[in-house]
């Protein structure tokens, strides 16, 4: 391939990215009237969110009500062919229905519209004709702007699917934070995969008292190395009154070797020493360990009273990255 082509191809891509980025900011400073209601109407619903569409509408349904469904708001795809034989029978009363067609005139559509009608299920459509027979049916209407598609025939749906993919994802994220939607309820319906991980909390990961390696501060360093050596933390909690009060490491014993022998735990700890708590995202707790160039942490509780230790290779076996 020539660079004269490779530069026609670049520019295309350019043009076509140029055209959506400027539909999206568009809609951005202009969002449609009924949006801030439909957020409220969505909030209000007892049932699911049921989204609808087809052909490219029908793909940017799917993935609207996946972005609903793993943010705190229970929906589901319906397809409109599939309504008109039967499925109709899963839009019930306390549902909130979405339908999307940027024409607003979609056929397939008309059986969905006549239910949610018959049961006076809550609609909101997404259209670019503020006039067409869907959004006069709707009772919330979120109109797209007007804006050219990105294909050199201007008919290809290509703006218009991202005008609506874009409007959906800020209609979920909105209801998502009126909801008071927190990440570790976002790891509920993602447990598995990085996101998983990254949302993972210490407890999940941490090991448990009976492995933790412990000296009292009074403890001789004869006996603490081989409480170390028993637990291969290659580290060691000094307490205090049931209190983490200090950290032995192989850092520590480096610096303390020349009298090493002579000396208590309490005397060689790193005193005030870093922590994590159960409740802590594993992801923050490896920010720490990081941060800090040290490979574990102990976990302690409210009263300071170590309860676990989480180790780097807890967080890299689990994925936490």
């Amino acid at each position: 391939m020539d660079k004269t082509t490779q530069q026609m191809i670049r520019d295309t891509a350019a043009r076509v990215l140029r055209i959506e980025g400027e539909a999206v900011a568009a809609m951005a400073d202009a969002l449609p009237a009924d949006f801030a209601a439909a957020v409220e109407a969505v909030l209000a619903t007892k049932g699911r969110v049921i989204l609808s569409g087809i052909g490219k509408s029908g793909h940017i349904a799917r993935k609207i009500s996946s972005t609903f469904a793993s943010t705190g708001t229970p929906s589901a795809f319906v397809h409109p062919a599939e309504a008109s034989h039967g499925d109709l029978g899963m839009i019930m009363p306390g549902d909130l229905v979405v339908l999307i067609s940027n024409s607003g005139e979609t056929a397939e559509l008309r059986d969905i519209v006549a239910h949610v009608a018959r049961f006076s299920i809550p609609m909101i459509a997404i259209s670019g004709r503020a006039q067409s027979t869907l959004m006069q049916a709707a009772d919330y209407c979120l109109l797209l702007p007007d804006a050219p598609e990105a294909c050199v025939i201007g008919m290809a749906p290509t703006t218009s699917t991202t005008l609506t993919l874009a409007l959906g994802d800020a209609l979920a994220v909105a209801v998502m934070e009126r909801r008071g939607f927190l990440p570790e309820h976002f790891r509920t319906f993602h447990p598995g995969g990085k996101l998983g991980a990254q949302l993972s909390k210490v407890a999940q990961l941490m090991h448990g008292v009976d492995a933790l390696p412990l000296v009292g501060a009074g403890q001789p360093m004869s006996d603490t190395l081989l409480v170390m050596s028993e637990k291969g933390f290659g580290i060691a909690g000094v307490v205090d009154a049931d209190k983490l009060v200090g950290v032995i490491s192989d850092g520590d014993l480096r610096r303390n070797m020349a009298d090493l022998m002579t000396r208590t735990a309490g005397q060689v700890a790193t005193h005030s020493p870093r922590v994590t708590t159960p409740d802590a995202l594993a992801a923050d707790a490896l920010a720490t360990m990081s941060g800090n160039k040290i490979t574990a942490l102990f976990v302690v509780n409210d009263a300071g009273q170590p309860v676990g230790l989480l180790h780097l290779h807890d967080c890299l076996r689990a994925g936490v990255v």
